[in-house]
């Protein structure tokens, strides 16, 4: 029996919207792999970073004059595991850091306002640097690995230990959560792995507004 071409007409324009969400669906699901989306989402909801959103709303008054770029965090975001090498090769992820306020810097010799800002860098880490605080520079150089090390030495960059990611991983996994856009990129980051605030480009982070703070994130 031959089918009712009206009705079959029908039928087709039934489930044309309907494959159309599926496909579209799918796409999402595929974007939200590549890009981290899905887990940006699981982050962002930790219950255990709250309370870097409360250390974060008393850092906002002190978010000013050098260190203006520092935007706080307003909403619970535990920071991935980011991978990177220290100076003997040996692989370092961030969750060793637990328990310390970090600072995280991604840096790069051929980024000028990065190697303007290193030596404020270098000394807040001798002001503050500590059993409760260490600045973590990680160099992101994908070619000659000798040149930023040789590069610090040349400036007098002492007081910051050598971290390193040649394949520059450390920033497209930040990038994937929308918190490294560029270089410099900066993460105030609490003793949990979770975001107390991020800043994009340089700060002049061991000026007067720059210690208060950090030392406000830590309480002080």
């Amino acid at each position: 029996m031959n089918a009712n071409p009206e009705t079959t007409k029908s039928h087709v324009r039934v489930r044309a919207p309907a494959l159309i969400a599926a496909i579209a669906g799918a796409a999402a699901a595929s974007l939200a792999l590549v890009y981290g989306i899905g887990s940006l989402k699981r982050n962002a909801g930790d219950p255990q970073c709250a309370p870097a959103v409360a250390t974060a709303q008393r850092v906002a008054p002190f978010a000013r004059g050098e260190v203006a770029a520092l935007a706080v965090a307003e909403a619970p975001l535990r920071l991935p595991d980011v991978a990177f090498h220290d100076a003997k090769g040996a692989e370092r992820h961030l969750s060793e850091w637990r328990g310390r306020t970090v600072l995280l810097n991604l840096w790069a010799t051929w980024c000028i306002p990065c190697r303007q800002e290193m030596p404020a860098l270098d000394e807040l880490e001798g002001m503050l640097g500590g059993p409760r605080f260490e600045v973590v520079a990680v160099n992101i150089d994908t070619r000659d690995s000798a040149k930023p090390r040789a590069w610090l030495d040349e400036i007098g960059v002492k007081r910051l230990t050598y971290y390193g990611d040649p394949s520059a991983r450390v920033f497209q996994d930040l990038k994937q959560i929308g918190r490294a856009l560029g270089l410099p990129t900066t993460l105030l980051v609490d003793g949990a792995g979770c975001e107390i605030g991020t800043a994009a480009g340089p700060a002049q982070w061991a000026s007067q507004d720059g210690i208060r703070l950090v030392e406000a994130a830590l309480g002080g």
